[in-house]
């Protein structure tokens, strides 16, 4: 979809041709006599409309403006939480397949947080997934204005908006994929395709380069699968060469069937969401690519399938990580930690300034957290501080949890350096405390997405996160420089 930003008065608004036309207004608006306000005046005084927020009132051909449906939205005091909400309603309550324009206009001067916050509430609400669909339908919006008077003051605030969006919904579009169209090799070449855009490069490893590398502990992983492993290995060159990147580790488990330790029949089907780790970072170097800050980005995805066959790693096997610590694994569920430590060995090469991996990593996280925050742990106290504050920002919310020593005594064992599971509580913090045994020669954060990179049930589908609080990160640290 192509957003756009403008300066317009409320009579300009009421003059714009369009599909819907949707009035952000908030609860102290105070009308003037133009058409537009008077009919807000009106609802209000009827005891029809208040502005409080997600109130809607919905009008057809109205006469107040040049649109074929208006829709009138309280969106309270204006904060970007409300406005996501009343933005969403609104394009619920106007939503036609007919609709190919849509104004989005801020009844008065907006926040930068408010705007972003509509621009991806826009695009979440219009998203559509068609790739395995026989008849797909096109998406209908094609153009959306956003309309506020003081354009000029949150113009920066809406471009990063409109280059999340673009992130987002490539994170979206290969997560939602299943998994016989989302296979380690299609991954590979979604990540090849980005290679296009300047500053960009990319490289995918196959199993050969892998073993050359040692890296032992995701080998096993994937072998109990036929669909051959990829390691990509994406660039952003932003800034001068002299400058350490910034290396973002996604877990790209395209299925996961649990391996031996199988997982339950229900809802497995859920299981090609593991890969969303990996589906945010080429979602980041979309976003990257269109925004263009100055800085170095590295991109790793491990990527491979964990199923059962006759080569598959077997609960007890010890495997030889690419850091030549040994593993023994007592769980083959535990799979994605096996797969990123050894990316996480193979990101000091870079020398990074920061790594950050992400994926959805364990069911603890969903438990301690649900479907509201990411888990985040980190070791080094300035770049939790700059995750959790970006997730603020962003509205893409995470919240610290410990790495206390004591958490990691469950890890040892008789016949390997160390296990890759510990007990059932605090499973969350046990699986971090596994990846920071890799993470010694650079400041390392871990953000567990599993309770937030996708939904069940009606709604079942990725949403693209954390790609928002990432791109806030990164552009963040880019500033600073």
């Amino acid at each position: 979809m192509n957003f756009e930003l403008k300066a317009l008065s409320l009579v300009a608004v009421a003059n714009e041709k369009c599909d819907l036309a949707v009035l952000l207004v908030p609860a102290d608006f105070k009308a003037g006599k133009d058409e537009l306000s008077q009919l807000v005046a009106q609802a209000v005084k009827a005891g029809d409309f208040t502005g409080k927020p997600g109130q809607v009132l919905a009008l057809y051909r109205p006469g107040q403006a040049n649109a074929t449906r208006l829709v009138l939205v309280g969106v309270g005091e204006g904060s970007a939480k409300q406005v996501r909400g009343a933005v969403a309603a609104a394009l619920g309550a106007g939503k036609s397949p007919n609709n190919k324009k849509v104004v989005l206009a801020f009844a008065a001067p907006a926040q930068e947080s408010a705007v972003r916050a509509a621009v991806v509430a826009a695009a979440d609400a219009t998203y559509a997934y068609v790739h395995t669909k026989s008849k797909p339908e096109p998406r209908a919006l094609q153009k959306c204005l956003v309309v506020t008077s003081n354009a000029s003051e949150v113009k920066a605030s809406f471009d990063r908006a409109v280059g999340t969006v673009l992130g987002m919904e490539v994170a979206k579009e290969w997560a939602n994929r299943p998994a016989n169209h989302a296979t380690p090799a299609l991954l590979g070449q979604a990540a090849q395709s980005l290679a296009k855009f300047a500053k960009i490069s990319c490289e995918v490893l196959g199993p050969k380069e892998v073993a050359k590398l040692g890296m032992g502990s995701f080998m096993a992983v994937a072998q109990g699968s036929d669909e051959p492993l990829r390691f990509i290995v994406l660039r952003y060159d932003g800034a001068a060469k002299s400058q350490a990147p910034t290396v973002l580790v996604g877990k790209g488990i395209t299925f996961d069937s649990g391996g031996i330790s199988i997982k339950p029949a229900a809802e497995m089907d859920e299981m090609k969401f593991d890969m969303c780790g990996a589906a945010s970072v080429l979602g980041v170097f979309r976003a990257l690519a269109q925004l263009k800050p100055a800085i170095n980005v590295v991109g790793l995805i491990p990527s491979c399938e964990n199923l059962i066959n006759g080569h598959a790693v077997k609960p007890g096997d010890v495997v030889t990580s690419m850091s030549g610590q040994t593993i023994e694994i007592l769980n083959t569920d535990a799979e994605g930690r096996l797969v990123l430590c050894d990316a996480l060995t193979y990101a000091e090469r870079f020398k990074p300034a920061a790594v950050v991996d992400i994926a959805t990593l364990t069911g603890a996280c969903v438990v301690a957290l649900g479907g509201v925050r990411s888990g985040l742990f980190s070791t080094n106290d300035a770049l939790s501080d700059a995750l959790f504050a970006a997730g603020e920002a962003s509205a893409d919310l995470c919240w610290k949890l410990p790495l206390d020593e004591d958490y990691a005594e469950g890890l040892k064992t008789n016949f390997a350096d160390v296990a890759n599971v510990a007990g059932r509580a605090g499973g969350a913090i046990t699986a971090a405390k596994f990846l920071q045994r890799f993470t010694e020669k650079f400041p390392w954060a871990h953000l567990d997405i599993a309770g937030t990179a996708w939904k069940s049930g009606g709604a079942k589908g990725a949403t693209g996160r954390p790609v928002g609080l990432l791109v806030e990160f990164l552009l963040a640290k880019a500033a600073s420089k």
